[in-house]
């Protein structure tokens, strides 16, 4: 507890004082502060830069011969300086580099600042420990290719500098970038300082960038470590601060901070009454940004809110929010006053309300007129489309005398659009309904707001759109917001459920793009490992034939989707469809296009959806049937081929083995076997009855079975021409079963087409097989041109064909 003293002065009626004299000691209850904190800034830059740290590799990588190129023209053209001139330059640009920070440290010494510049010294000695131990990797244990773009292949080039990285990490910890002339006087010796290592041949420009980043990371790495010191403004300066504001505080008492961490006071006046303070940290304005940069990437909201806002920016925001509630009526605390305190902390003080919140009321205490209220003050702020946005217990409260109070304005919009009132609507129904059930909810919804408001918000029930605490207590009642639709549509049998797509992209789908971007990145770098001369070698008859069997695969598969459909499929479109299945790949998993544009294909033709479902499920669930089989049959054969009788081989045990493994781990973990279970059935419902409709057809049987196992011949048959095209030869069973393998791989992988997955695996399975590594690759980068990338134009041309016929 601490005490101050004020002037003693008699205040008026609303609590605000005239200045007369007299000694009066304030109260302040609130724990010690501690001494340091740990800033989320610093922990947000230290990730950013280590992402920016990956970053720079993996693009120097890349382009790993423009690097080279620049520095053969920076060696040729520095060649030509005169030595004095560069000698000189590094001479000078070191000793700036290192009398900078010296200078800096002497300076905070005599300011009493020692503490900080005994960080900056541990920062610089764990950098310089970290690049030495890091530079001996990459010299002696690192990829060669990162080795030469780091050292530019001369020996006694450091790939981390050992003397920019701890500077940089040493000036980062003392934070001198706070100070504008000792900021800009370091890195210009620092840009001073890497033109010579460059133009000297003693560094190389990855290494420059690396060593920089590298100090960077462990200067914000130490300060998030080790900790600030506690900025943060105690209570005595908030009541101080409340004093300037006209208000005569006798006591204050520091309570819960509330849901985004910021500091709350109660604060008794001498009048008797009480105010609600509420202090902005500066320090806390990043903290969950993180949390808001995702919700903000991943949802289409509206929000007009930065996930970065600065200390003004929210005072504004929340002082705002606050008149625009009080001049629409709305029963809310009334803010009295703001103020920043000093440069890193601000408060809103508001008239205090004795009141309870409703995550504190018990259910059985929530009747349909506290229920008519809430829905009377929310229908408040959408008159004047003001935005909640966190409709939840904790900001719902009712007072003494059994009214509404709607508290927390600071997430809240103005001006809002639509979509951003809808939400609120969806948020408040949905907490409504876990506190006293969905049909009490939307009838007291149906009586307070409307049909129309109700209608509105039937596509936002999404679990997406709801707060975090919601989401949470939906995963207890999972059946919950089905049982909302239901009761909304039996009251407004008209409703339109249009789908509204809250979404961006799921994670599904991040997780898809980062495994194209490695793929991609895989593919590249194994492009560039390729002998181009054994490329040009290839036999064209072997390519010829290895191409008329990557087209005639179109065909197989058209038949394979005529043969499960019991209605007539013209041959020559049914082929166009597949190709532009090829086009589709491009951007979806190899398991997931050829399924969609298929279907689409079916209901275009007039299929109904379930029955377009249920024939393309069954063709997969053939296709599935016919691929176990021939893996096994083909493991059976490569093992009989060098066995003294025709008994099974070691490749087919082991497969065996494999299968059994996966059923009992899908068999053993519940979760996996529900997940499992339920896209099987979501896959192949209805496709026992549509089997059973193209049993009673044999053209249809005939047709849908040899189409099945033509398509996977033809490729087997392109894979094995690609290998013979490059002078290898492997059994054709050994072939087969590269393919399979490679074929399950590519269709599970995320990535669209498999891209990655199937030339790896397909790689890997040939040289296991026996071929040399050179022709393995070459043979699967021929096998991909064939079969991937060279359909990808004619499956354009037919994508757009058949949408201009209206048959996709």
């Amino acid at each position: 507890m601490t005490e101050i003293k004020e002037l003693d002065e008699t205040p008026s009626d609303d609590g605000t004082r005239p200045a007369t004299d007299g000694d009066l000691t304030v109260r302040v209850i609130e724990p010690l502060l501690p001494q340091r904190i740990r800033r989320p800034s610093d922990l947000l830059r230290f990730l950013a830069t280590l992402l920016g740290l990956v970053a720079v590799i993996l693009l120097a990588l890349v382009a790993q011969k423009t690097l080279n190129g620049l520095e053969g023209d920076v060696a040729d053209g520095t060649s030509r300086a005169p030595f004095l001139l560069s000698g000189l330059a590094g001479v000078l640009s070191a000793s700036a580099m290192l009398g900078v920070p010296i200078a800096f440290a002497i300076e905070r010494v005599l300011h009493r600042d020692g503490l900080r510049v005994a960080e900056g010294l541990f920062a610089a000695i764990a950098a310089m420990v970290l690049s030495f131990v890091l530079g001996e990797w990459i010299v002696h244990a690192g990829p060669e290719d990162l080795r030469l773009l780091m050292t530019g292949g001369r020996a006694g080039v450091e790939p981390v500098n050992t003397l920019l990285t701890p500077i940089i990490a040493y000036v980062t910890a003392v934070r001198i970038s706070r100070r504008p002339t000792w900021r800009a006087a370091l890195w210009s010796a620092v840009a001073l300082n890497a033109v010579a290592l460059f133009a000297g041949l003693a560094a190389t420009l990855l290494g420059i960038v690396v060593s920089i980043l590298l100090g960077l990371a462990v200067g914000y790495a130490t300060l998030y470590g080790v900790g600030s010191p506690n900025t943060r403004p105690p209570g005595s300066a908030v009541v101080g601060v409340l004093r300037k504001l006209g208000f005569a505080p006798v006591k204050a008492h520091r309570l819960d901070d509330d849901y985004q961490g910021s500091r709350r006071y109660a604060v008794e006046l001498r009048n008797g009454n009480r105010l609600d303070v509420t202090v902005l940290d500066r320090d806390r304005q990043v903290a969950g940004v993180l949390y808001r940069i995702w919700r903000r990437i991943r949802l289409n909201s509206e929000t007009r809110r930065k996930a970065i806002r600065s200390l003004r920016a929210e005072l504004e925001r929340e002082a705002l929010m606050a008149y625009a509630a009080q001049a629409a009526g709305v029963s809310t605390p009334r803010l009295v006053g703001t103020s920043e305190i000093g440069t890193e902390a601000a408060l809103l003080a508001y008239e205090h309300i004795p009141t309870r919140a409703l995550d504190d009321i018990p259910d059985e205490e929530i009747d349909d007129n506290l229920l008519a209220q809430i829905w009377e003050q929310v229908l408040l702020l959408q008159v004047q489309r003001l935005a909640h946005r966190r409709l939840t217990g904790d900001s719902i409260h009712v007072d003494r005398e059994g009214r509404v109070i709607l508290t927390d304005a600071r997430s809240g919009e103005i001006a809002a659009g639509d979509l951003l009132l809808r939400l609120d609507i969806a948020q408040l129904l949905t907490y409504l309904s876990l506190r006293v059930g969905a049909r009490r909810a939307v009838n007291a919804a149906a009586a307070g707001a409307g049909h129309g408001l109700l209608a509105d918000a039937l596509p936002l029930l999404q679990r997406i759109a709801l707060t975090r605490e919601t989401r949470a207590a939906l995963s207890k009642n999972k059946g919950l917001l089905t049982e909302i639709r239901e009761r909304i549509v039996e009251l407004t049998p008209r409703a339109e459920a249009e789908e509204v797509r809250l979404e961006r992209f799921r994670p599904r789908t991040l997780i898809t793009i980062i495994g194209t971007a490695f793929a991609a990145y895989f593919l590249v770098y194994y492009l560039t490992q390729i002998n181009l001369n054994m490329i040009t070698s290839a036999k064209w008859s072997w390519t010829g034939v290895a191409l008329v069997a990557a087209m005639m695969s179109y065909v197989a598969a058209a038949l394979m989707l005529r043969g499960f459909v019991p209605e007539k499929l013209p041959l020559g479109r049914t082929v166009l469809v597949q190709f532009a299945g090829s086009f589709v790949k491009l951007v979806a998993p190899a398991a997931v296009s050829g399924v969609a544009i298929n279907t689409r294909y079916l209901q275009k033709r007039g299929i109904p959806l379930g029955q377009a479902v249920a024939s393309v499920g069954a063709s997969q669930l053939i296709g599935l049937a016919f691929h176990i089989a021939l893996l096994l049959l083909f493991a059976y054969i490569t093992g009989s081929n060098t066995a003294s009788s025709f008994t099974p081989s070691r490749t087919l045990v082991l497969t065996l083995l494999a299968v059994a493994v996966v059923v009992l781990v899908i068999v053993g973990v519940p979760r996996l076997r529900r997940m499992i279970t339920a896209r099987l059935r979501s896959l192949f419902s209805g496709v026992i009855p549509r089997l059973l409709d193209v049993l009673q057809s044999p053209r249809k049987i005939i047709e849908g079975f040899s189409g099945t196992l033509m398509l996977t011949l033809f490729f087997v048959i392109c894979l094995d021409a690609c290998v013979r095209a490059f002078g290898g030869s492997l059994n054709f069973a050994a072939v087969a079963i590269v393919f399979l393998a490679g074929n399950a791989i590519g269709s599970a992988a995320p990535t669209p087409g498999g891209l990655g997955a199937v030339e790896l695996s397909l790689s890997v399975g040939l040289t296991l097989s026996g071929l040399p590594g050179e022709v393995a690759t070459s043979a699967v980068l021929l096998f991909r041109l064939l079969t991937f990338w060279l359909p990808v134009l004619p499956g354009w041309a037919s994508f757009a064909h058949l949408q201009r016929q209206e048959a996709l």
